[in-house]
């Protein structure tokens, strides 16, 4: 079987096949004696029936079909193995099959080619002189004391209050009515879901509607009150964003919070341990882990980005494909875990979600395709132990579901030569770490243009892995 190669954009290539006469002949030859092994024909012993009486009864294009789908798929896995190709999902043949089928005869040489996807090369330029800029996640002290009042506030006792108005801290209990305000000015129709009674809410920021919160401070119990509310340009319900209202509010009761005090007791209250220096020792700890891997997040991000700068690759589309498949399943996923029903989406939703997801997917793919780039030109292997540990995970994890060995392997050591390229960058390029926040203002400044020094400025903010605001000691209640 002679085939030719012929490279083509984004990663792929055509196979030029052609069959000889004699494989023609047995491809067809071979569909016959099988169905005359196979075919039931009444008045003829199975595997008896004559040929021509065969042909007639099954027909002679239903063979020709049948044995030309074969000899393309087994011409094309020979041609590519003989040609030492490495594909990627499906193919394209050139012509269509319908348009084969036509020009096919048995024990004539059939001639087509085959366009396919084919593992992309990777151009890495010169990666080892990148500069490095990441911002340096910081402990500050007053995390702590800040993460310790919230207890306090959680486990505090509300006092009713009479003698004063209400004020920042306390929570009110109130029933309000919310309308749209029309160009004139005039009140509009109630908004739905703004309307509620005996309604308690907690007069601190980010409780509330702020303009809301800011207008019920100083009003008394049984006092009614026109608050006037812009609801923000990104508020989350669209048919509200921008607009302006009149909230209705009349309070009924005022309790001031009264705060448990900071001591051991509080702390084996809130916790596992004995004593509030424990705790402290404890909760600032956790604070520096976080503030570090926070800045380690923000150095890898740094380096998936920057070493994008120095890639150049073709991506075929079977890969595109995939990775916006494997985001569209992920969006999903969390979509259902809101309650929402992924069914209910349309096709043409479906679409769009594929297409915004489609830059993304790119991104990512050539990212990963550098980074084990990285690996090979290192030398870099995955770590066995690593390898089998995190093997046996995904089996005990999963071990209600049949599992493809070859694809778990392929997995788990794709994802640590990611892991030990990345950690090879960061030990031998050149990191500089920048005050938390400056590196945004940079960017903001600049209009997001890039500099010119191969320098990248990611902020520790944009990382995906960055850790919780918040610690949670073992023994935290809910």
């Amino acid at each position: 079987m002679k085939v030719t190669q012929e490279k083509r954009p984004n990663s792929q290539i055509a196979l030029s096949i052609e069959v000889p006469a004699e494989a023609t002949k047995k491809a067809y030859e071979k569909v016959v004696r099988d169905l005359s092994k196979n075919l039931r024909i009444p008045g003829f012993r199975k595997g008896k029936v004559p040929r021509q009486v065969l042909l007639q009864r099954v027909g002679p294009e239903r063979i020709r079909a049948e044995s030309l789908e074969t000899l393309v798929q087994d011409s094309i896995n020979q041609a590519t193995k003989q040609e030492e190709v490495d594909t990627l999902g499906n193919y394209q043949l050139e012509p269509q099959i319908d348009e084969l089928l036509k020009g096919y005869q048995p024990g004539k040489i059939l001639n087509f080619a085959v366009t396919m996807d084919v593992s992309p090369t990777v151009q890495l330029g010169d990666y080892q002189s990148l500069v490095i800029k990441a911002e340096e996640s910081s402990y500050d002290p007053q995390q702590v004391e800040d993460y310790l009042a919230g207890q306090q506030s959680r486990l505090a006792t509300l006092v009713p209050v009479e003698e004063r108005p209400a004020q920042r801290g306390d929570v009110v209990v109130l029933n309000y009515t919310g309308r749209l305000v029309s160009d004139s000015g005039e009140p509009g129709d109630i908004i739905e879901g703004a309307e509620a009674t005996d309604f308690e809410l907690e007069l601190e920021s980010g409780k509330f509607l702020e303009d809301l919160i800011q207008g019920i401070e100083g009003m008394a119990i049984a006092e009614t009150k026109e608050i006037p509310v812009q609801f923000p340009e990104d508020y989350a319900r669209e048919d509200l964003a921008g607009q302006s209202a009149n909230f209705t509010v009349t309070i009924g009761e005022i309790k001031e919070k009264e705060l448990p005090e900071l001591d051991d007791d509080f702390a084996e209250e809130i916790s596992e341990f004995e004593t509030l220096a424990e705790l402290r020792t404890d909760i600032e700890q956790k604070y520096q882990t976080q503030a570090k891997d926070t800045t380690n997040a923000a150095i890898e991000n740094a380096i998936a980005k920057q070493i994008l700068t120095v890639v150049d690759v073709e991506i075929p589309e079977t890969l595109i494909d995939r990775e916006s498949n494997l985001m569209i399943q992920q969006t999903l996923a969390e979509l259902e875990r809101y309650g929402l029903d992924p069914s209910q989406i349309d096709k043409e939703a479906a679409q769009k979600i594929k297409a915004e997801a489609r830059p993304e997917a790119i991104e990512r793919i050539k990212t990963d395709l550098a980074l084990k780039e990285v690996a090979k030109q290192q030398s870099i292997e995955p770590d066995a132990e690593q390898l089998a540990e995190r093997t046996a995970k995904i089996y005990e994890q999963l071990s209600d579901q049949k599992l493809d060995p070859e694809r778990v392997k392929q997995f788990v050591s794709d994802e640590l030569l990611e892991e030990q390229s990345l950690a090879w960058l960061r030990e031998n390029l050149t990191i500089e770490l920048v005050p938390e926040g400056s590196l945004e203002e940079a960017e903001s400044t600049e209009s997001g243009e890039n500099s010119t020094d191969q320098v990248i400025d990611v902020a520790a903010t944009d990382v995906e892995a960055t850790a919780s605001e918040t610690p949670e000691t073992e023994s935290d209640e809910e």
